[in-house]
């Protein structure tokens, strides 16, 4: 993950978290150092007194609202998700002081040997967080938000990324595209979803796993956190892997009395066509973050997500128009 500034001493903001989180726990003096930042304009540092730790979340309150992250931290918690504890807030600098719930993010230590265990925690979690789902508690990612999402890609990475400008048959191609993906995400039963539920945002930690980045949590389709674990923007993993994690959702779902239906095949075509929107989407945030963000970095990984459009794309005939599209762009996976 990218890390904050090297010298936090030399930076006011962190400056200013330092002494937040010395007052508020009442020392004089403690460790202080990045601990992480994300692609928003949060970052993150950890003291460290002793054996004890905590996690400062940095906010800038022009830039980002702490409102969401404390409201659904909340239900998480009540969920019976292993989430951060808020020990003090200070809203009006954008400050949080957190527990710490470890050093090291599913990202970093998934391996071949480890990943179905840890993947099933990550499994149970989810359908602990979407059992525990109301109507009417949080935003509902309905056409508008799924449409706004899917334009990013045509606006950010065609457009900025590539600088070119689609002709009548490829905006042919892609609408058409988009309107079957997302007519089959409106019409998914609804549930609340973390948006971003993937193993850079999960922590290794007791009881596993520890989630983070959940403060743009909507109420829409019942497959995008699958999706979203399943194809990660930084790891991938081979197809058997994903279908036999996938069957595992499906029937502990079930099981659970969520509404994933009684034909596993339909609701992995559901979950796929779901993955495709997400990864449209996710090729045109990662332009977006470089040419309006400046961090480039992020290009590096939107081959992985050309990959996973032709891998899904080739299953479905339904597809062939967004596959020609990528033909017609020169977009092909490593």
């Amino acid at each position: 993950m990218p890390t904050a500034a090297s010298d936090p001493a030399a930076d006011v903001r962190a400056e200013t978290a330092r002494c937040f989180a010395l007052q508020r726990l009442g020392l004089a003096d403690a460790r202080f150092a990045p601990a992480s930042a994300d692609a928003s304009f949060r970052r993150y540092f950890r003291i460290e007194h002793g054996a004890q730790s905590w996690i400062v979340m940095d906010a800038p309150p022009e830039r980002e609202n702490l409102a969401p992250f404390i409201r659904v931290g909340a239900l998480m918690q009540a969920a019976g998700l292993h989430v951060p504890k808020i020990l003090a807030e200070d809203r009006a600098q954008g400050l949080l002081l957190l527990d710490d719930l470890g050093r090291h993010t599913y990202l970093q230590v998934l391996n071949a040997d480890n990943a179905d265990a840890l993947m099933a925690d990550a499994i149970d979690a989810l359908i602990r967080w979407q059992c525990a789902s109301r109507p009417g508690v949080l935003p509902i990612y309905d056409e508008a938000l799924l449409r706004r999402e899917l334009d990013l890609f045509a606006d950010w990475y065609v457009g900025r990324e590539l600088g070119r400008t689609l002709d009548a048959q490829q905006r042919g191609w892609l609408r058409e595209t988009e309107r079957r993906l997302l007519d089959s995400a409106l019409a998914q039963p609804r549930v609340w979803v973390h948006r971003d539920y993937m193993p850079r945002n999960l922590m290794l930690s007791d009881p596993n796993p520890g989630v983070l980045d959940f403060q743009d949590a909507v109420e829409g389709p019942i497959s995008y956190d699958l999706a979203s674990l399943m194809r990660d923007a930084f790891v991938s993993w081979p197809a058997e892997r994903i279908d036999a994690w996938m069957r595992l959702y499906w029937e502990r779902a079930r099981g659970a009395g969520l509404p994933v239906g009684d034909d596993f095949s339909e609701f992995r075509r559901a979950a796929d066509w779901m993955a495709l929107q997400r990864h449209l989407k996710v090729i045109g945030i990662f332009a977006r973050i470089c040419h309006r963000d400046g961090k480039p970095h992020y290009l590096a990984d939107v081959p992985r997500f050309i990959g996973y459009v032709r891998e899904l794309g080739a299953h479905y005939a339904e597809m062939a128009p967004l596959l020609r599209l990528f033909d017609s762009l020169d977009l092909h996976a490593p």
